[in-house]
This record gives structure tokens, sequence and C-alpha cells, in this order.
């Protein structure tokens, strides 16, 4: 009697992989040609961004000039060394530090919020109005709005005339207190984002929880400081950052307003910057100031970003 040779032949098996070889796969990675449609954009990002980025970091350890010179020769740290020393770039730092706590960290977030607040309470018509009012700053060129809070604020302006009118003392501002002028120009024209963005948070919170806390006798700072705030914190930390680096790079407004004088006396880091690079022509030791600005900008990032971290 015969029987039938039931065994498998050798390297095949059942479909699920019971007992046979399975072939591997030639590889995990994509092939080439699923990354032809962004190579264009990557190659223009090298090209637009990192190539310019990369040619500043170079002109920034050189001694090139506008005029006068024939070729940039490589002096490693000396413009560095030349800022630290500098009166002047001392000066610019505490400028715009002042600058960056007036009129982003004190002015448009607290205002924003406020104005949010408000808004949130109010009527349909009210907030229409309001909100027109405030984007209007927002969306004009910073070379028109410094042109008008210029008109505003100089001697013969709108609020000297407006404190004559109420009988009260009135000064040139912009010769008397430029740095504080130019930070109120500021808040004017930059409060409308940090009011859209504390708008879209504050609607997320749910009614439900401001209203019992309401039943529970809880007045409107305790809920402000112990509901609205901790449930809008994200919003407060992306805002604090987004509107900071903005105003560290706050040049046609203050440029407009004051040219960075009188003196120096709101010479922020942007406008010492251009003088050094344009007016006196060193564009290696004005590239380097661009370069601490950067890092200065990195810092108020990491210190957000830390703190955004630890509230989660």
């Amino acid at each position: 009697m015969t029987t039938t040779d039931l065994t498998p032949p050798v390297g095949t098996g059942p479909p699920g992989g019971g007992g046979g070889h399975t072939r591997k796969a030639s590889g995990d990675r994509a092939p080439a040609w699923r990354w032809l449609p962004i190579a264009p954009a990557t190659l223009l990002l090298l090209l637009f961004l990192a190539g310019p980025i990369a040619y500043c970091v170079y002109i920034a350890f050189t001694d090139m000039q506008l005029t006068g010179q024939a070729s940039a020769s490589f002096v490693g740290l000396d413009n560095f060394e030349r800022a630290f020393k500098d009166d002047d770039f001392r000066n610019a730092v505490v400028l715009t530090l002042v600058f960056t706590l007036v009129s982003s960290i004190l002015g448009q977030n607290t205002l924003g919020l406020a104005l949010a607040a408000l808004m949130a309470r109010s009527s349909k018509t009210v907030r229409s109005v309001t909100g027109a009012v405030v984007i209007s700053a927002w969306v004009l060129p910073e070379i028109v709005a410094g042109f008008l809070l210029y008109t505003f604020f100089n001697k013969e302006g709108t609020l000297n005339a407006v404190l004559e009118w109420l009988s009260l003392p009135s000064q040139n501002w912009l010769y008397t207190l430029p740095i504080i002028a130019v930070s109120f120009a500021n808040v004017w024209r930059g409060t409308a984002f940090s009011m859209l963005v504390y708008s879209a948070a504050l609607s997320e919170i749910p009614k439900e929880v401001t209203e019992s806390a309401e039943v529970d006798g809880a007045g409107a700072w305790q809920r402000l400081w112990r509901i609205t705030l901790p449930m809008i914190r994200r919003s407060i930390g992306t805002n604090l950052m987004l509107n900071t680096l903005q105003t560290l790079s706050v040049f046609g407004l203050i440029w407009a307003m004051t040219r960075g004088g009188p003196g120096n006396r709101s010479q922020t880091l942007p406008i010492f910057m251009y003088d050094q690079a344009f007016n006196k022509s060193l564009i290696g030791y004005g590239t380097a100031v661009a370069l601490l600005l950067l890092v200065v900008g990195a810092l108020f990032s990491v210190v957000y970003l830390r703190l955004m971290r630890e509230e989660v």
C-alpha cells in the first residue's frame, strides 16, 4: 500500500508564515523619488534662508566695511569683544530690555488680556467696533504707524493739545521720555495680536466652570487668578514668546519717531546695529551685533519654553 508524502516542499509554508521561510524586505528607507516633491522647497530654503544666515555668521568674524577696504580679513572674536566693551552697545542692550518689558511683556500682553476679557462680556456691537478699532492699528504698516505716533507725541502734537485743553502741563515727549514714548507707540500698534490670542483662549473656557466659581462666592479677581489664568497659561506663554521676539526686532517704528535719539536715548539694538553697519560702514561689527540680538531672542525663547514645559 502506497502512502502520499504530505511534507511541504522546502522553503514553502502556509500563507500565514507558520513554519516556512519569510522573505525580508529589501530596506526600510523610502524610495528616493518620494523626496522629489519637496526638493524645490528644500533647495529654496537652503539658498535663501540657510545660505544668507551662514554668510552673516561669517561676516561677523571679519572686519568687512562698506567703503575704503579692498577685501575683508578674518578677525575672530574681535567684533564681539568690541561690543562688550562699547558703552553705546551696553546702553542699547538696556534700552532694548526696557522697550521689551514695557511695550511687550507689560503693555501688549496685559492690555490684550484686559480687552479680550471685556469683549467677552460685551455685546456683539461693542465687540465688533472695539475689534475693528484695535485691529486697524495693527494692520497699518510700521512706518505709517511711526509717523502717526510721531505727530501724536510731538511738541505740537495731539497729546499736548489735549493736555493744554485740560490745563495740564505739556512737554516734548520725544525729547524728555523717548524710550517710553516709543514703547507706548508699540503698545498701541501691537496689542491687537494679544487681544486675538486671548479672545480665542477665553472662548475655550467652559462657562460652567466660571459660573460654579461665582456661585461658590469667588470674586472677579479670584476667578481671574485661580481659574482663568491657569486655564489659558499655554496661550499666555505662546503670546509672550511671539510678542517678545517681534518687539526685539522693531526698527521702523522707532526710526520714524526718534531715529534712536535724542543722542542715543532710544537707540535699541536694531537701531544701533543699523547705525554701525550703514552709517559708520562697519558691516562686520554691525553683523556681530545682529548675532548678539539673535542670542538675546533665543534666551527669551528658552525661558518661555521652560516655563511652559514646567506648567504642564
